[in-house]
Order: structure tokens, then C-alpha cells, then sequence
């Protein structure tokens, strides 16, 4: 796969291999904290304020914890890793009057900050460049990874891998909802009753969890969104005070997480 971007950082995503035999794909949207010269000139944070709002949006050693549940999997998964920052465009959002959070300025160009202050001009000049350079390639390659995991096993299993604060920040549309320490994401189309029976099985020793709430909603692409059953999805949100010291030091609660996801994978790829 070519996942080159033109703008001198490296790769804009990665897909790392699994078993062929596995149907899981470990989704890591958010982990990043690379904004490319080009993006970081479209923001109007200095750069102190940018970094402390990298502390709050990125969804610190989400990667990390994908890649120990890999290798301690008994199938290892694929695992499919944004490369940049959600600050650049975010690919879990509709690009379109769908999204819901485009209300907050938070939709695939994000123009405002986590506290609702300006962080893009509004309506951003760089807003379809964005888009062209790095959501569409993207959406295509996940795409095409969902694709290849049907034609090699007959289904595919996305799991998003997220994380969020323990407090609510402003951004939230739904900050007032409970605010467990597992937050499962559903959808009554790609979210069988038996899958999140098993997240919640395997996740039971990190403490309480619940589906939809703060977060709500599973990552699919356009082209098999409610339209392809043979693709099950589940969105892992980490409270992250779960596995680390906020915003973004890891405690041992990381090797816990690792291991209850590493379950999930092996449960799933071996179930059938």
C-alpha cells in the first residue's frame, strides 16, 4: 500500500499485516500528534497552546496499546494507524451535513479547539486541500483493507481503538452522560449483541462498561456503512484514566488494557 503524503513527514497512515486468517482490524484513528508544516500554517494557535491542545485531543498510546494486544493475540489482527493528527483532518467524521459535530466546529476540518475556541479561519481556506490530501486517501486505503479482509475470510471485524478524559471538555455534545471506565460504541446495523456481550466479558477487569455513552457510534467505510453485514464494528473508548496519569503519561493500566483487547482479538478471529 501506498501511504506517502506530500508533506516531508513520512507515511500518512499505516497498514501493519496480521494473520491472513484474521478478520480483525485494530482501528487507531486518533493516536498521532504529527501536524505536517503545511497544516500546522492553517492554525492560528501559537505553538504552546497547540501543544496543550494535542495533550487534550489526541488519544495518547492508543498505537501502543494496539500493538501489545497484537502480538499477545493468538490470531494477530491487522492494525490500520493514522500517522497524523486529528488536528489535520479527523477520518472518523462524515465529510458532509451528516456529521454531527460539525455544530462544534469539529467536523473533518476541524476549526475550533476542544474549549470551542478558534483554531482554523472559518470557513478554512485549506479545507479541500485537506481533504484531497489526506481523507479521501485514507478512507480509500481502509477501504480497500476492509475489502481485502472480506475476500481473504468472509468478514470483517473493525475495532476502533480511542481514549477519552476523564472530565468532559466543552467540545462534548454529550458531556453530562456517565462516563464509565470502558465506553463501548454501537450500531444496530454492524454491532452484533454477541460482540459487545464479549467486550464487555473481557473488559469486565478494567471496571464497569457501557455502550453509547459519553461516545456513541462505530467507524465503517462509506461503502459498507449499513450496507454490508459481513462488516461487524465495535469503538473501544478507554476512560483514560484507566491506563494513564492525564493526559498522556501510561501507567500499568496500559498492560491490562493490552491484554483484555488482546483477548477481544483472539475471542473474535477464533469464534468464527
Amino acid at each position: 500500500m501506498d501511504t506517502s503524503a506530500p508533506d516531508g513527514c513520512g507515511p500518512a497512515f499505516r497498514l501493519l499485516p496480521g494473520s491472513p486468517d484474521s478478520p480483525v482490524i485494530l482501528h487507531v484513528p486518533h493516536g498521532s500528534r504529527t501536524v505536517p508544516p503545511g497544516a500546522r500554517a492553517g492554525l492560528l494557535l501559537d505553538d504552546a497552546a497547540l501543544e496543550r491542545e494535542l495533550d487534550l485531543i489526541t488519544d495518547a498510546h492508543t498505537a501502543q496499546l494496539a500493538a501489545a494486544a497484537a502480538g499477545a493475540a493468538a490470531v494477530a489482527p491487522w492494525q490500520f494507524v493514522n500517522e497524523r493528527s486529528r488536528l489535520v483532518t479527523d477520518p472518523e467524521r462524515f465529510p458532509d451535513e451528516r456529521e454531527e459535530m460539525r455544530a462544534v466546529g469539529m467536523g473533518a476540518v476541524y476549526t475550533r479547539t476542544t474549549h470551542r475556541e478558534p483554531l482554523r479561519p472559518e470557513p478554512p481556506a485549506d479545507e479541500r486541500a485537506l481533504i484531497d490530501a489526506y481523507f479521501t486517501p485514507y478512507a480509500a486505503a481502509m477501504t480497500r483493507a476492509v475489502e481485502d479482509r472480506l475476500a481473504a475470510t468472509g468478514r470483517a471485524v473493525i475495532v476502533d481503538v480511542h481514549s477519552y478524559p476523564s472530565r468532559a471538555l466543552p467540545y462534548e455534545l454529550h458531556g453530562t452522560e456517565p462516563r464509565p471506565p470502558v465506553c463501548l460504541g454501537t450500531d444496530r446495523f454492524h454491532t452484533p449483541a454477541a460482540l459487545t456481550a464479549l467486550a464487555r466479558e473481557v473488559f469486565a477487569p478494567l471496571g464497569e462498561s457501557a455502550c453509547d455513552t459519553p461516545f456513541a457510534g462505530v467507524y465503517v467505510p462509506l461503502r459498507y456503512y449499513r450496507a454490508d453485514p459481513r462488516v461487524s464494528a465495535l469503538m473501544l473508548e478507554l476512560r483514560r484514566d484507566v491506563y494513564l496519569d492525564e493526559p498522556v503519561t501510561p501507567h500499568r493500566g496500559l498492560d491490562r488494557a493490552a491484554a483484555a483487547l488482546a483477548a477481544l482479538v483472539t475471542e473474535v478471529s477464533t469464534r468464527g
